[in-house]
């Protein structure tokens, strides 16, 4: 069956524990081996830091002429759960998911966090089976087809009115707390 998946992503791994190990969810682990490490988290953990590297250099070279904050938003728009489980949607990854039984029962096969954790641990087992150009062919084919140019949706609304008062020297921004309630680890 993942032999349908390496056809799909159009990579075929030496190493296929990588491959399994990568479409693994940790409910899994945890009912048939009673072992969290063998689940596809230490993957996606570094899954995570590939993508958003290499989608931050491709950005960098497309864009030289747009500023940080601006290369910052639409990189956060790209590598989004939103968009990852879309990616995860297009390569049909629900179908290849080892789930536990609680999480088949309930709809795990197509909730997005799964889903995007699953497309992030999959960039790491190419990253690790081939070497950063495996990884990069991954993302080039699914990942940087929809580069937003214009449309951004992760609006960071405070740093857009730091950005816009600090266009004026003489304006300044100044916070005043109003109030905090919670606990202090959780205000």
């Amino acid at each position: 069956m993942l032999s349908q998946l390496e056809q799909t992503i159009g990579y075929t791994f030496i190493n296929r524990n990588l491959l399994s190990q990568a479409m693994t969810h940790s409910s899994y682990a945890n009912e048939h081996w009673h072992n969290s490490l063998l689940c596809n988290e230490r993957l996606e953990f570094l899954g995570d830091s590939i993508l958003g590297m290499m989608v931050a250099e491709h950005l960098y070279k497309l864009f030289p002429n747009r500023p940080e904050g601006e290369l910052t938003r639409i990189r956060a728009d790209m590598v989004c759960e939103q968009a990852l489980a879309r990616v995860a949607d297009k390569l049909h990854l629900g179908r290849f998911l080892l789930l536990g039984h609680g999480e088949e029962q309930g709809g795990g096969r197509n909730r997005s966090s799964i889903l995007a954790d699953a497309v992030e641990s999959l960039i790491a087992a190419c990253y690790l089976d081939g070497g950063p150009e495996a990884a990069l062919s991954f993302i080039r084919q699914f990942v940087l087809t929809e580069v937003p140019a214009k449309q951004m949706h992760n609006i960071d609304y405070k740093t857009a009115l730091q950005e816009l008062v600090q266009q004026k020297k003489s304006q300044v921004l100044e916070y005043t707390l109003l109030g905090a309630s919670g606990p202090d680890h959780a205000k």
